[in-house]
């Protein structure tokens, strides 16, 4: 069975979102993406992790009762955050660790990473045709390793990957047409990552974050990306073999943090991309991070139409604003529609992660004047999982996807997994 949603984190806000359910991944509550299929009736969510190599399956076929299925083993001393389902199949990534602060990441006091010692690092292939069994049938490898990866379904998965010789994360381009054998096809890069390329123009730290969305659902040869310090980048990606970059949106020293732009979807049905900034920084030192609304109506061109207002909390708590109460806060995770049947269309409501402030919905029906209609923020843990936030612990609420019945999941590093329900999607 899974956890009780009476051992769930309360709400310190909420407006317009409830819980329905709740599940500590059997004490692996280090949470972090997200992905869901449905299978002969049943509904599954797949997540990956922040400090567990490996990743875990739960049933929420019942989102009221949520249960724990397994946890599948990854490999050593190897970053295993990111992950995508589609069709039966699973691509997940596999990087080297982390060191915060110089040291090894840490859980509950036991060292489970080692940035000095060797890792298994690129992406692994696997038939999840059996939802509850998944089978390893390939790896793509790399140097250092990938990020963000997108996988939508069919031939082709776009990968945010370190490539020998290349400074910084590239866009490459991975056939997954025989899953026991992804072979890269096609590659992209900003003028100065290059092996004996100058330095970039925007100086040291340019590498893309990821992932390239591309519109499958209108455009599919335009993909956008989220390019770090670069911007928001529009790639051809009518010819996998020969990816190419055709425009940039420079947002200056909007949320300059070296994720300055994390991520750019396009609205379903829309002209519209909303690209998010993320917070790295903690407490009073984070600078402000914003989600721009950016007409791409044009491929070779973009305009800002408006900004996601900043979440402020409610009236009566200890703080004034989210950044007097530790941790980061600021845009994370935007929810990714991906265009197919198992995931929630949104219409006019953007689902948004904000750290410490929560899961955030925004009417987004004018990109000019968007407004925030609901939240919810989970109550601060009460047992640290690993090394973030370093300072105080705090609720860091990370990713959310809505599945096509409108129950949004709710990731947290410190919490588990939230399973909550809104009207208004």
């Amino acid at each position: 069975m899974g956890t009780s949603s009476d051992d769930a984190p309360g709400a310190v806000e909420r407006r317009n979102v409830d819980l329905v359910g709740y599940d500590d991944l059997e004490g692996r509550r280090n949470a972090f993406k997200l992905a869901v299929q449905e299978v002969d009736g049943r509904w599954y969510c797949y997540l990956a992790h922040f400090w567990d190599c490996g990743w875990s399956i739960v049933d929420v076929t019942d989102p009221s009762d949520p249960t724990y299925v397994r946890f599948v083993e990854g490999p050593a001393n190897t970053q295993t955050t990111q992950i995508q389902v589609v069709d039966g199949t699973m691509v997940v990534n596999l990087e080297p660790p982390f060191a915060h602060d110089g040291a090894p990441d840490r859980v509950l006091g036991e060292s489970v990473f080692d940035p000095h010692e060797p890792a298994t690092t690129g992406a692994y292939v696997f038939d999840v045709s059996d939802p509850e069994a998944p089978v390893r049938r390939g790896f793509y490898e790399t140097v250092g390793g990938t990020h963000r990866n997108h996988y939508d379904g069919g031939d082709h998965a776009y990968m945010t990957a370190h490539v020998e010789g290349f400074d910084g994360a590239i866009l490459t381009v991975v056939d997954v047409s025989d899953p026991t054998a992804p072979t890269e096809v096609g590659r992209a890069w900003w003028p100065g990552q290059g092996p004996g390329e100058d330095a970039a123009e925007e100086g040291e730290g340019v590498w893309f974050h990821g992932p390239a969305y591309p519109d499958s659902g209108g455009d599919p040869d335009v993909a956008y990306l989220g390019y770090g310090r670069v911007g928001m980048v529009t790639a051809d990606v009518s010819d996998p073999t020969d990816p190419h970059f055709v425009h940039r949106l420079d947002f200056g020293d909007v949320g300059a943090t070296g994720v300055s732009t994390h991520s750019a979807v396009r609205f379903p049905g829309t002209d519209v991309v909303w690209t998010s900034s993320e917070q790295t920084a903690e407490g009073t030192d984070g600078v402000w991070t914003a989600v721009f609304a950016v007409d791409k109506s044009d491929p070779e061109d973009a305009e800002i139409l408006g900004v996601l207002p900043t979440p402020t909390p409610e009236p009566g708590l200890p703080y004034d604003t989210y950044y007097e109460k530790g941790g980061r806060f600021g845009p994370h995770n935007q929810y990714h529609y991906q265009y197919h049947e198992d995931y929630y269309r949104p219409t006019d409501v953007l689902a948004h992660t904000w750290f410490n402030a929560g899961l955030r919905l925004f009417d987004v029906s004018n990109p000019r004047a968007p407004v925030e209609v609901g939240y919810y923020v989970p109550e601060d843990p009460e047992v640290r999982i690993g090394s973030l936030p370093r300072q105080r612990l705090v609720t860091q609420s990370e990713d959310v996807l809505v599945d096509a019945r409108g129950y949004a999941h709710l990731t947290d590093k410190n919490h588990g997994l939230l399973v909550l329900s809104s009207d208004l999607l």
